[in-house]
């Protein structure tokens, strides 16, 4: 059985074997991935049962929500990568202290985002190209979602200083409870009080304050090894400025991304709603599809990030080599089952009814599935970037997947190929093929193990 205490995990990053090391943080946060993609999945379940409007106003507006969240993440991300080195290098003190700035930066920037986006909803919503009813469902949507953040935030420094110390257990249970209470809302508020998707983001906000406060008590509670120390909090211009040379790159690279995918859904609704919808429930299903890759990637950055601070740099790339093998392996076995057209119909005629929608999306989960093996190499190689503190590479790579690589494909495919929603489809995953070579060029380089030291 794995072990999954801070102090066990950190014994087995540092000294033991590496495959169990791996797999002791990366099976949970799998669970906790999937827990978290299930808000979204049990939205688009019950919004698939209220129509294709609903189901198009929600796709649309999403990367909104998620372009603030990747943002914050990059402050987060920053956060985890410092404390894990303190913690690799025996430093306590400076990892509390790390916690704490961590934790005011992301409350400060989440509520300002909530505001700001709060105020420009219906211009986001136009600008997005929306009309009738589904600019009505977006609107309503967006408006009311977007005070989840501060909430979320809070869950996801909890999660960043848990795994920061290696204990992956505990932000797994925490989700557990969130999506629970997202499942009951959900039924209870869309379909029993017939909010529909007002419902919808209600519940998914109304689940995130109890898990919010689950984790301010252990984020404060003294007993940790590292917890917030708020009461003597002062700016640290050191730690700030490592937080922004960390942070930014991933934050501006994250929210680039997010912001592009605005882009990408105004494309996909020119081919009207049926493709708008048929693209969201793909995403959705492709949530989980990428989780396993998602979590190792975090998996190996903790993992790189314990032994830069410890100055294994050796051990730091063994693990990242024998992760990478692992989750390929894995994605190439999953994504020829997965991208079977009877087993992609059966997934995503769970989302939608619509006898118009149900083949395009899964003729777009079907073509995600068997190219998805390239998400193993793109996340275990960001993992080792960032478990050094090399972020800004990752940046480059993750904007240009978006803006270069993906629309120029898109271009290609659409406009001089005539393959009309396919386009999307397709570009999606050659422009995931392409960033994915491209980081694993940079890794034989050795550019990953510049700026190392970082404390």
């Amino acid at each position: 059985m794995l072990r999954n205490s801070a102090a066990g995990n950190t014994r087995l990053i540092l000294e033991g074997n590496l495959i169990k090391a791996v797999l002791s943080l990366s099976v949970p946060i799998v669970i906790n991935n999937f827990l978290q993609t299930m808000y979204n999945l049990t939205d688009t379940f019950w919004l698939g049962r209220l129509g294709t409007a609903d189901m198009a106003g929600i796709a649309l507006v999403s990367p909104v929500q998620n372009t603030a969240v990747n943002f914050g993440q990059g402050i987060t991300l920053a956060g985890s990568i410092l404390i894990s080195q303190y913690v690799g290098a025996r430093d306590n003190k400076n990892a509390r202290s790390m916690a704490s700035q961590i934790f005011v930066c992301a409350m400060v920037f989440s509520t300002l985002a909530s505001i700001l986006c709060f105020l420009g909803t219906p211009s986001i919503v136009g600008w997005l190209g929306a009309e009738g009813d589904v600019f009505e469902k977006a609107e309503t949507y967006l408006g009311l979602v977007i005070w989840d953040l501060p909430f979320l935030f809070m869950i996801n420094i909890f999660s960043a200083v848990s795994q920061a110390q290696g204990n992956t257990i505990r932000p797994m249970l925490l989700n557990l409870l969130g999506i629970v209470l997202n499942m009951l809302l959900d039924s209870f508020l869309m379909i029993g009080l017939r909010l529909g998707i007002a419902g919808a983001a209600l519940a998914t906000v109304a689940a995130k304050m109890p898990c919010a406060a689950v984790g301010m008590f252990f984020l404060t509670r003294k007993e940790s090894a590292v917890h917030l120390e708020l009461r003597k909090f002062r700016f640290e211009k050191t730690k700030l400025m490592n937080i922004l040379r960390i942070g930014l790159p991933t934050a501006l690279g994250g929210s680039a991304m997010q912001f592009g995918f605005l882009l990408m859904t105004k494309n996909v609704l020119v081919f009207g709603d049926d493709a708008m919808a048929a693209y969201g429930i793909g995403n959705a299903i492709n949530g989980i599809i990428s989780m396993p890759s998602n979590a190792v990637g975090s998996a190996v950055a903790t993992i790189v990030g314990q032994n830069t601070g410890a100055g294994n740099m050796e051990r730091a790339e063994r693990a990242y080599k024998k992760a990478r093998l692992m989750i390929v392996a894995f994605l190439f076995v999953g994504g020829m089952i997965l991208s079977r057209d009877i087993v992609a119909l059966f997934m995503v005629s769970r989302f939608s009814a619509d006898e118009r929608v149900i083949p395009m999306a899964a003729d777009f989960l079907s073509i995600m599935a068997f190219w998805c093996f390239t998400n193993g190499i793109y996340n275990t190689t960001t993992g080792l970037f960032q478990g050094t503190g090399n972020t800004l590479y990752t940046m480059v790579v993750e904007a240009a997947r978006l803006w270069v690589f993906r629309f120029a494909t898109l271009y290609i495919l659409d406009n001089l190929l005539g393959m009309q929603e396919r386009s999307v489809w397709f570009s999606v995953v050659i422009s995931n093929g392409i960033s994915a070579l491209i980081l694993w060029l940079l890794y034989r380089t050795g550019l990953w193990r510049k700026n190392k030291a970082i404390l």
